[in-house]
């Protein structure tokens, strides 16, 4: 019995923990689901928002050890980001796919979103 109330108790903390990881988060980006695999301080199941944005506006390696200028292909950061959302991929953060996420969530607020994301340097 003890055990299954310390379950239920730690069940709690990670969902509040879950809440207010998405607190900082615009409220575009909880209706557009990042939320579900970003925060903006912390890796979820993609990385920190604030981590992307600190790599790409600078040339700093990702966590794979690419080089931001080489994977940007004369695009800009704003750009590329915007594509990468759109059409998902995988291989600049880990293994952990990111999925299309468009014509679901429109070009214009996903560039919003990634102003957003580029904001963090």
């Amino acid at each position: 019995m003890k055990s299954i109330i310390v379950s239920m108790i730690a069940a709690a903390g990670l969902m509040v923990a879950g809440v207010a990881m998405a607190e900082d988060m615009p409220e575009l980006a909880k209706k557009s689901g990042c939320t579900a695999c970003h925060a903006v301080d912390k890796k979820v199941v993609g990385p920190a928002w604030a981590d992307v944005g600190k790599a790409y506006n600078t040339t700093h390696e990702t966590s794979t050890g690419k080089k931001t200028a080489d994977i940007l292909g004369g695009k800009s950061a704003e750009d590329y980001l915007v594509e990468k959302v759109s059409k998902g991929g995988t291989g600049n953060w880990g293994t952990a796919a990111m999925i299309p996420n468009a014509p679901k969530v429109s070009e214009a607020d996903i560039r919003t979103l990634v102003k957003f994301e580029l904001s963090h340097k």
